[in-house]
């Protein structure tokens, strides 16, 4: 079997909301996570500005992909998430914000913080006490900390434990 590559995940999570939010308006949407089908991939590419190739994660069998949207606009993906279940917690491979949801421009903000709530959310449902790790890029590993209340545990491997998990649960999914 092949060893992929460990990809530091270099996401910024903007805001905690409750949903995602509109930066223009301010108003607040609720939405869906579903899981990423082949179809979905047509709009997901280099050219229209994601950066990774999803359509590797989604033939990847050990992975879990899921596409984030808004309910009332299930066409338009606002982020993506791919992740493994393993014996004891979840590990994240990528995240990748939509490109219309990246920079001082954005039109969503807590996107990011949505899809990784669900992943805390997953690992409940797995029995794992919401143990989920990534690999961050050094330079985010503070802002994962501060945001996320993540812990370093060595290197750059996070963790997200049964405390930090549940407060992403309770923002994002209260009404669950």
């Amino acid at each position: 079997m092949k060893k992929h590559k460990e990809i530091e995940l270099d996401f910024e999570v903007d805001y905690l909301t409750n949903s995602i939010r509109n930066t223009i308006s301010g108003d607040s949407f609720r939405t869906n996570i579903l899981r990423l089908t082949t179809t979905d991939l047509k709009q997901i590419t280099k050219k229209n500005g994601w950066k990774f190739n999803w359509k590797v994660e989604l033939e990847d069998n050990s992975k879990e992909v899921f596409k984030l949207t808004i309910v009332d606009n299930p066409q338009v993906i606002q982020g993506l998430i791919s992740f493994t279940i393993n014996k004891d917690h979840i590990y994240m491979n990528l995240l990748e914000n939509a490109p219309f949801n990246l920079g001082k421009n954005k039109l969503y903000e807590g996107v990011a913080g949505n899809l990784v709530a669900y992943v805390c959310k997953t690992s409940f449902q797995y029995g794992f006490d919401g143990y989920v790790s990534f690999t961050a890029k050094k330079k985010l590993i503070e802002h994962y900390i501060k945001t996320l209340n993540a812990i370093n545990y060595s290197g750059q491997l996070m963790i997200l434990n049964t405390e930090s998990s549940s407060i992403l649960i309770d923002k994002y999914f209260k009404n669950d």
